[in-house]
């Protein structure tokens, strides 16, 4: 899944003199404070770690409180979720104005109305709130359901995921992993649209130009 990435890094753990005896749980309990917390020196939240001691001598810190620091070489899995990458959560709640997802069992997700296209509409069958599609009846979000949508922002704080269903290729992940010739098509429609509105506005711009500078001609030739 996008946002999920590997690193090396050399790492320093401090230690109290009283665990030199039991030091390698000292320092997995060390690394495991690390676990789903934003860490700015790694870029993302640590989500495992996979630690080797590079030495079995530590160099002893003189202070107030000695401790001694073991160097060690650790693997980490990040999680770093950028504007537009596409992630996928489990679907913990709907609303007649937005959707909340769970990604990777810890980071909360939400897609408010405005960043839920026109084609879903909210509808309650049985008891049971759901999202069906105008356009694809079997296409629907419910809960317990894995949904597909792309990032607008992240909270590195809270974890917050900001999301959005605006795209053709975001909805309930099964449909769209079924039906991939219908969202391609849709997918490839609007960025024609979209390019064709760039074009028209591009040459629009140009003929105001146009306009704009005939008239300074004519006050040139005119004095």
């Amino acid at each position: 899944m996008a946002g999920l990435e590997e690193c090396e890094a050399n790492l320093v753990v401090f230690l109290h003199p009283s665990k030199a005896n039991c030091a390698s749980d000292a320092i997995l309990s060390e690394l495991s404070s690390l676990l789903f917390t934003y860490n700015e020196t790694f870029g993302g939240v640590v989500l495992a770690y996979d630690p080797s001691i590079r030495s079995n001598l530590a160099k002893i810190v003189p202070g107030t409180f000695p401790c001694f620091g073991v160097q060690l070489k650790a693997k980490l899995l990040l999680f770093n979720p950028k504007p537009d990458m596409v992630l996928e959560g489990e679907v913990v709640k709907l609303t007649p104005n937005s959707i909340h997802a769970v990604v990777l069992g810890f980071s909360s997700a939400v897609i408010a109305d405005d960043d839920i296209r026109d084609e879903f509409k909210h509808k309650v069958k049985g008891g049971e709130e759901v999202y069906v599609s105008r356009t694809h009846r079997k296409h629907k979000i419910k809960v317990g359901a894995i949904l597909r949508f792309t990032v607008k922002s992240f909270d590195e704080e809270i974890l917050h995921i900001s999301g959005s269903l605006l795209a053709p290729h975001t909805g309930g992940a099964r449909w769209l992993d079924k039906n991939t010739d219908e969202w391609s098509r849709a997918d490839s429609t609007a960025t024609k649209r979209n390019t064709d509105k760039l074009l028209i506005n591009g040459d629009t711009s140009m003929k105001n130009d146009e306009q704009i500078e005939k008239p300074k001609k004519r006050r040139r030739q005119q004095s």
